[in-house]
């Protein structure tokens, strides 16, 4: 398996990680519920990374539980920005360096402001995108401190 960015810098800063791999069709999406069933895991532990624009035209990364939806109001509040919408599809590749479905918190072109959901800051680990659809990263969310700059919040609402 060819490393990510993001396993180069957690490799390169000393940060604990198991790595999985999960079935797929070349360059298409798998949903987030479906990454979990198919790493048998629970949904609660497995996260989403979401990039949001803000009204002051800066970009904003969101780690999220794929069973969670992102609340832009909540996390435009998070971040102390009067607003935030989600990036386009097609713009994903040229702000992230990352593909829709493979788009990691860590190793993106520059680093982001990011906030983790709430509900990540109680858990011993959470599983996220390892930098490429079918390669999940997990880690010690706290650890995640070391190579970003994250904050918790409550940024989610309900069930998807």
């Amino acid at each position: 398996m060819d490393k990510t960015n993001a396993m180069r810098i957690l490799d390169q800063k000393k940060i604990k990680y198991n790595v999985y791999e999960y079935p797929h069709e070349e360059g298409v999406c798998v949903e987030g519920t479906e990454v979990a069933r198919l790493l048998n895991e629970d949904p609660n532990k497995v996260f989403k990374t979401l990039v949001t624009v803000g009204n002051d035209k800066k970009y904003y990364v969101c780690v999220i539980p794929v069973m969670k939806e992102l609340d832009l109001k909540l996390a435009a509040k998070a971040f102390n920005v009067k607003s935030l919408e989600m990036i386009h599809v097609k713009d994903i590749n040229a702000i992230t360096g990352y593909i829709r479905g493979g788009c990691s918190p860590i190793g993106m072109k520059k680093a982001f402001p990011t906030i983790i959901d709430i509900t990540g800051k109680e858990l011993d680990k959470i599983i996220f995108s390892g930098g490429k659809i079918g390669l999940q990263i997990e880690m010690n969310p706290k650890d995640l401190d070391k190579v970003l700059r994250i904050n918790y919040s409550l940024i989610t609402r309900g069930d998807n």
